[in-house]
């Protein structure tokens, strides 16, 4: 199986991994060091952030 290109920004990886308090190890052993599980929190997340988006967006209209 082939590699896919990432969606997600290196800001918004950065910001994610902060958050769920494994930056120090994207710090040292980049981003292929982290846990599957780890990277499925991130995924987790960025979905979450943008629903809250979605949901505030079309509470605006």
């Amino acid at each position: 199986m082939g590699r896919r290109r990432g969606t997600m920004s290196d800001g918004l990886k950065m910001e994610l991994a902060k958050e769920l308090g494994f930056y120090d190890k994207v710090q040292t052993d980049g981003w292929g060091g982290i846990t599957t599980r780890d990277a499925g929190n991130m995924v987790k997340r960025a979905i979450e952030i943008a629903e809250q988006s979605l949901a505030e967006q079309s509470q605006k209209k």
